[in-house]
């Protein structure tokens, strides 16, 4: 499978925001839409699809920060999130996407890269993994109702 990736454009955005369901599935559709013409336009973030010729198949979005868990240097990289399409899981999709964002970060003079999961979703645990990424910390978020 030939692989290609590109960046998503304003024509994209309802795939874009499909994938984005993917990934967030329990997200309000306000929230993961609000900021999508923002990030278009942002220098420190970018949306890439992963192709088989003109079909996207897949989505990575990364963006530069200041700071993330267990990074020692300022900026970062970081992964917000991935989806591949379920018929395309297990054939490195992942690994090409994460290149993709890691040589644009790279490119934005960055030397570390950052990401995170859900405690449970061990699939992304074990991507992350085989990826190259070490497990720095894990973290447990408490609300109290006032």
């Amino acid at each position: 499978m030939d692989i290609t990736i590109r960046s998503v454009t304003q024509e994209d955005k309802a795939e874009w925001f499909r994938m984005r369901k993917g990934i967030w599935p329990e997200a309000p559709d306000e929230y993961l839409n609000f900021d999508m013409d923002e990030l278009l336009v942002d220098a420190d973030y970018a949306v890439f699809f992963a192709c088989v010729g003109d079909t996207p198949i897949g989505l990575t979005e990364v963006r530069i920060k200041d700071y993330a868990e267990g990074c020692e240097t300022s900026p970062i990289g970081y992964l917000e999130g991935w989806f591949v399409e379920p018929e395309h899981r297990g054939k490195s999709v992942v690994g090409v996407m994460t290149r993709a964002a890691e040589d644009w970060a790279r490119a934005k003079g960055v030397t570390e890269m950052a990401s995170d999961t859900w405690l449970d979703n061990e699939a992304s645990i074990r991507a992350h993994v085989k990826l190259g990424y070490a497990e720095v910390e894990r973290l447990v978020h408490f609300v109290k109702q006032l």
